[in-house]
């Protein structure tokens, strides 16, 4: 049960079960006891049915659970007139079920938001103006505006000079790319610049990114749903019950010491300790801003073999940064990045905003620059204290003051120029930087038993091999479509259970193909939040961490109160074949038991993960 409407079925059935309990024994009290069997009787049918009607479904797929357990005790006891036995079963099923969908309850989203990125209409130019329509009577051939910050709807092909797109969502490509007239657009792509035009060559259903969507929707299709840890113990515990409960009545004559077998087999331990040990994790994972969507990516968490690690936004940060910088003439490298800082305060592009606000970050006080004249995608002029400077692309600068002097970029870096009072002032280099900690963080990752760590990154090959120059991976992948990811993630199943870490919204499709998908949430594409099981809060990779290893704990405290717990359990029926338990006894000896595997279960609220040292993010 996973919808809306089967988690208030489920509610509703434990209220129906709890007045059912309460009021029957209030009549008993008062010495209605004929009344009060029949009220409890009531409270056990509805849930005994839709309990009934789920074991059904669930053998008609070809799936044996602990339900089976829980109907034979509910059933067996309303037959031979333990009521109040059956009640106290139907109470504490119906609780472990509502507990185990407050887990899991997150654990699949709709795709509504991976599709809301794309805008639902488009501006189109017809008759010399511009009209708004929805995006499903755009056809090839249309020519649409693309205006500052609008995400491409369609795919297309630029009509205008020039457009400067951020294609980092899509391809990986942190830093901004310039495309010229004549060049194709992909659906998806945000406009950095100004607005530009573009003539429509795909219908909004043939897009490339409606073609992501598509794989997403494939691969959670396709994806093995994640078995309860439950489920794992059940057959065993039902063979072990039924021997107990049919050897007791074959060899005494007296069903009811059968029925004092199935109450006290109930498994309670498995219905209740398994989720509250689960919950528990899930809410300290959250503690340390780790969204863990249910209790079935936790356990799945706990149990990770492998990682697939997306570039940027995830390896590194996904913002160009100043990695360097290198002062010409006259000029100290304060006073580069100073006038460069000045004058780009004039600009919207990214990486002209990532240099004013490294000048802030440093104390820098800018003065307002003077006479502006911006050239799109290439550069700014202007005056700065009274000195003409001029910061843009090497050959932007060089065309103003004869030569920009700059040296060959490494791969994946930009070089912004700078030219003062007509002579070349010097030059900043900037690039999308690994992220601080990232070899540390491989390393913990390792020591807690992520045996295969591997990069899967659209950008290019040369770009992907100087990020993670010096960095202790398995293998590099590179020029990776969605759909070459998702082939990665399945091809790694072969050797173990895969987690991958994306943020982007090519990373969809194979973090929805994962045994866990992890989202960076603070910036990430609403598609790879959608499609992921965990997304951590905080933008730092190395909340991993104190997930996986929150995760791995409560697995292991739920074991150990299933382990318990059944050792008990089966103690008991062992006792109640012999005769020494009745129903109603048994129904309370299990509570016993119950109490105790919960409250061993909530040692998972006070896990302290010994990798993490930071504060706590809350």
């Amino acid at each position: 049960m996973k919808s809306a409407p089967q988690d208030r079925l489920v509610t509703a059935l434990l209220i129906i079960a709890a007045l059912g309990l309460i009021t029957g024994s209030v009549l008993w009290l008062s010495g209605r006891v004929d009344t009060a069997n029949i009220v409890w009787a009531l409270g056990v049918c509805p849930v005994l049915a839709v309990l009934v009607i789920d074991i059904l479904r669930s053998l008609l797929k070809g799936e044996v659970g602990l339900d089976i357990v829980a109907a034979l005790s509910m059933s067996a006891a309303l037959l031979f007139g333990e009521t109040l036995a059956a009640a106290v079963v139907a109470l504490m099923y119906t609780g472990g079920t509502v507990l185990e969908h407050f887990a899991q309850g997150r654990a699949r989203r709709e795709m509504s938001a991976l599709l809301s990125r794309v805008p639902r209409t488009a501006a189109r130019y017809r008759d010399g103006s511009l009209e708004d329509v929805p995006l499903d009577v755009i056809a090839p051939g249309d020519m649409l505006l693309i205006r500052q910050g609008d995400v491409a709807p369609v795919d297309g092909t630029i009509t205008s000079d020039s457009a400067m797109l951020d294609l980092s969502a899509l391809t990986g490509e942190s830093m901004p790319v310039r495309v010229t007239s004549g060049q194709k657009v992909m659906s998806g792509a945000t406009n950095a610049g100004d607005a530009f035009d573009l003539q429509v060559t795909r219908a909004a259903a043939q897009s490339t990114f409606a073609g992501i969507v598509r794989l997403v929707e494939a691969a959670q299709a396709s994806k093995a749903p994640m078995s309860r840890l439950a489920d794992r113990w059940s057959l065993m515990f039902l063979v072990v019950t039924v021997t107990l409960a049919t050897a007791a009545w074959w060899f005494t004559g007296d069903p009811i010491r059968a029925v004092a077998v199935l109450v006290i087999a109930t498994p309670c331990p498995l219905i209740l300790a398994v989720p509250v040990a689960l919950v528990a994790g899930l809410s300290r994972a959250a503690h340390f801003g780790v969204l863990i969507k249910g209790a079935g990516p936790l356990e799945a968490l706990a149990r990770i073999t492998t990682l697939i690690l997306d570039k940027t936004g995830t390896l590194t940060d996904g913002r160009p940064q100043i990695v360097s910088i290198t002062a010409q003439g006259a000029l100290t490298q304060d006073e580069v990045l100073y006038f460069a800082a000045a004058l780009d305060q004039a600009s919207q592009h990214p990486i002209a905003q990532a240099i004013v606000a490294a000048a802030k970050a440093g104390g820098a006080n800018l003065p307002v620059p003077q006479s502006i004249v911006e050239t799109p995608g290439e550069g700014v002029a202007g005056t700065v204290d009274g000195r003409r400077v001029v910061v843009g692309g090497a050959d932007f600068v060089a065309a103003k003051v004869g030569s920009a002097g700059t040296d060959a970029a490494m791969a994946g870096s930009v070089i912004v120029a700078l030219g003062v009072d007509g002579k070349p002032g010097g030059y900043l280099v900037m690039a999308d930087a690994l992220r601080p900690g990232t070899a540390q963080l491989l390393a913990g990752l390792r020591g807690l038993g992520v045996g295969r760590i591997l990069l899967a990154t659209g950008d290019r090959r040369a770009v992907a091999d100087a990020v993670t120059q010096g960095l202790q991976l398995d293998a590099v992948h590179a020029d990776l479509t969605p759909d070459r990811k998702v082939a990665l993630v399945v091809a790694e199943h072969q050797t173990g259970r895969v987690m991958m870490v994306g943020d982007g919204v090519n990373d969809a499709p194979a973090l929805a193909a994962a045994d866990i998908g992890v989202a960076m949430g603070a910036r990430s594409a609403a598609a790879s939040a959608e499609a992921a099981d965990v997304v951590l809060l905080v933008d730092n990779l190395d909340r991993l961490l104190p997930g996986i290893e929150i995760a791995q704990k409560a697995r292991q405290i739920a074991v150990q109160s299933v382990a318990v717990g059944i050792g008990l359990s089966v103690a008991g029926m062992v006792v109640a074949a012999l005769g020494y338990l009745t129903p109603v006894q048994g129904a309370v000896a299990q509570e016993l038991i119950d109490v105790a595997v919960i409250l061993n279960a909530l040692r998972a609220l006070r896990i302290s993960p010994s990798v993490w040292t930071a504060p706590a993010t809350t």
